[in-house]
């Protein structure tokens, strides 16, 4: 029979095979580490030290113990040997979650080798509760109560374990290692794969900003955002020579259409794991970035982490264990143009190495601006107890990877005396935030399925600490311009696109029988055409126009990106977010808030001109005809295919934004 241990800040419960701490973590915060080792670990993973230690109040005996921490406390009973170490977490006294006997306590952690552990937790569900979060799929859910996850990453697929419960708490499992979050209407249960302990922490605001601010603290917060992100990013697979670029960005000028960002994608190198440009098909990249800075537009190029024997580094990396190894057989753990196997940028001697190839080959031109692809990494088979990292094995570190890609790049640049630094990233996890991530859901299809499943993709991200987000907009895979079905959804994905984070065009689209090669022979072609006057000629206006508004929007998108950086409070946010007192709020997923004053309501359907709209508190100005409705209720709307659903505070300034209609 276990007993409890009364210290300062915390409670230690113990008995065989199980140790188990519940501390204070900064403020309204308990972090539970539970082991079947003889000790917990000190180990954080990418959570930060808490900035304050709150005195807490500690009550109790050895039988049965309370600690509070601020609103939120969790009372531990030592029971008996058959039923005991139940665990019961409140938020202003009222119970929220609470530990579930599911069988011998023993049988939830299986070994797996050394001291690691098939690790589970599981809670009592709760009726009536509504989880929001975990990252970015391509599921049609925005509410994740009902439903379960794997926790591992892969294209279109970003798994980030934290949830904001409708009953003002978040929990954040705070374990790298793959495994299983089931939110079932039976039971909650989070599942590591294999780890020394389990570890999570439960915190809890007056609102969800409150509780948002605190997950922040705990991860970071995302740093200061570049204006000129904010505007119009144009992209496609792939230019594939210098000229092609800079024709298409001259074109974009000649037309008066605002660009402030022109992609660079993947194969404009010499080989995978070279870092630099092809010179046969760029021969003076300074000259490129140059003629790019006159414009005001800024080049981004595309990272692959991805590396073969042909290269001229991979010797010396393999050598120097700088790469992602495997515990059993060959290199090679992705068939792309021959067998790959990744950089491991959780190694800091990788991490150096790689930047000083990237800082000579892109940054010495004018390049500060990076699309980190295969971020998860896009490993085959799946099989991550096989891969071997500078951290450890992949059964226990692999979620780690995108935070790691992604922090290489962000300590390269601040060491140059970069202040403003962002990174189109494919994956991401806990703390990416911090270091400039802006993530984007993958290679999704051109369909209006997947435009669907974008909104509530970017509403989960919001929720799960990622405040900078965007998706490919028209979908990247199958995309023909010619088609009525795409000229459609192009036009609708851009409307969404607007009130996205950051607005990026991209797409590998089919080539249509005009289509003639630039450069035969080349290694990976070029998709068809991706500029907004191939679209047809009625589109071509109505997407200019919503570029333009996306200007005139930069300074409201910039406000409320600082918000972000100082608040943790993501522009892009569900209804629930700001109007948490109204049931029906926690309902929508197919409308939210772009910032305090804009309410958008995209239309995802094809053929769709009208959808109903619900409006919180307050009054508020149709941005097309300036009705004005008072809220509390749904309304009709209606919307050709050249106008899209947008609401605005009655008196807010954000209403001149649109001035242009």
């Amino acid at each position: 029979m276990g007993k409890i241990e009364l210290l300062e800040n915390k409670l230690v419960f113990q008995r065989r095979d199980e140790v188990t701490v519940i501390e204070a973590y900064g403020e309204n915060c308990l972090r539970c580490r539970s082991t079947k080792n003889a000790r917990v670990s000190d180990e954080s993973w990418t959570l930060l030290s808490p900035k304050t230690t709150p005195k807490c109040e500690i009550s109790g005996d050895e039988s049965a113990a309370t600690i509070t921490n601020g609103i939120i406390s969790a009372k531990i009973e030592a029971g008996n040997i058959w039923y005991g170490g139940i665990i019961t977490y409140y938020r202003k006294g009222k119970e929220i979650l609470k530990t579930k006997f599911e069988g011998d306590y023993t049988t939830r952690n299986l070994h797996k080798e050394g001291d690691n552990y098939q690790v589970k937790v599981i809670f009592n569900a709760n009726k009536g509760e509504h989880f929001y979060g975990l990252g970015q799929e391509q599921e049609d859910l925005f509410d994740r109560k009902g439903s379960t996850c794997n926790l591992l990453h892969y294209n279109t697929k970003s798994a980030l374990p934290v949830v904001y419960s409708s009953l003002g708490y978040g929990f954040f499992w705070n374990n790298p290692s793959p495994g299983r979050c089931e939110l079932t209407n039976n039971h909650t249960m989070w599942v590591a794969d294999s780890a020394y302990q389990a570890d999570y922490l439960v915190y809890a605001g007056e609102t969800p900003a409150d509780t948002m601010k605190i997950y922040c603290d705990l991860t970071g917060y995302a740093p200061k955002f570049p204006e000129w992100a904010g505007g119009f990013w144009q992209c496609k697979l792939r230019y594939e020579s210098q000229d092609e670029l800079l024709e298409v960005a001259r074109e974009y000028k000649k037309r008066q259409i605002p660009i402030d960002a022109i992609v660079i994608d993947y194969f404009h190198w010499t080989e995978q794991g070279e870092w630099k440009f092809d010179p046969k098909y760029w021969p003076d990249p300074k000259a490129m970035c140059d003629e790019l800075k006159q414009m005001n537009i800024q080049p981004v190029v595309s990272i692959w982490p991805t590396i073969n024997p042909k290269s001229e580094n991979y010797m010396e990396m393999s050598e120097g264990n700088m790469l992602v190894r495997t515990e059993n057989g060959q290199y090679g753990t992705f068939d792309f143009y021959g067998q790959q196997t990744f950089i491991d940028p959780m190694n800091p001697r990788t991490a150096k190495y790689v930047w000083e190839k990237v800082k000579k080959n892109y940054y010495d031109y004018g390049i500060k601006n990076f699309w980190l692809d295969e971020a998860e990494p896009e490993v085959h088979p799946q099989h991550f107890g096989n891969l071997k990292f500078y951290l450890g094995n992949g059964a226990q570190t692999a979620m780690l990877y995108p935070y790691y890609y992604v922090k290489m790049f962000y300590d390269g640049l601040k060491e140059v005396g970069e202040e403003e630094i962002i990174s189109l990233t494919r994956a991401a996890y806990p703390g990416s935030q911090r270091y400039g991530a802006l993530v984007w859901n993958g290679d999704i299809p051109s369909t209006f399925e997947a435009l669907k499943v974008s909104v509530k993709s970017g509403l989960s991200m919001a929720m799960s600490g990622i405040p900078w987000w965007n998706s490919d907009i028209g979908g990247f895979l199958f995309g023909d311009i010619d088609s009525d079905y795409f000229r459609e959804l192009i036009v609708r994905w851009f409307q969404f696109g607007l009130f996205c984070p950051v607005m990026r065009l991209h797409g590998a689209r089919l080539k249509n029988k005009d289509y003639k090669p630039r450069n035969p022979g080349i290694i990976e072609p070029s998709g068809g055409n991706n500029e907004i006057w191939c679209f047809g000629e009625e589109n071509y206006p109505v997407l200019k126009k919503i570029i333009e508004l996306r200007e005139r929007m930069k300074p409201y998108t910039k406000k409320h990106m600082d918000i972000a950086s100082k608040t943790g409070k993501p522009i892009m946010r569900p209804m629930f977010f700001d109007y948490y007192e109204d049931e029906i709020c926690y309902a929508l997923d197919d409308q939210y808030m772009y910032g305090d004053d804009i309410l958008f309501a995209p239309i995802v359907n094809q053929g769709e001109e009208q959808r109903k709209v619900y409006l919180p508190e307050g009054k508020w100005a149709n941005v097309f005809d300036r009705k004005t409705y008072q809220g509390g209720q749904f309304v009709d709307c209606h919307a050709k295919l050249h106008e899209f659903i947008a609401f605005v505070k009655e008196g807010s300034e954000a209403v001149s934004i649109f001035d242009i209609l």
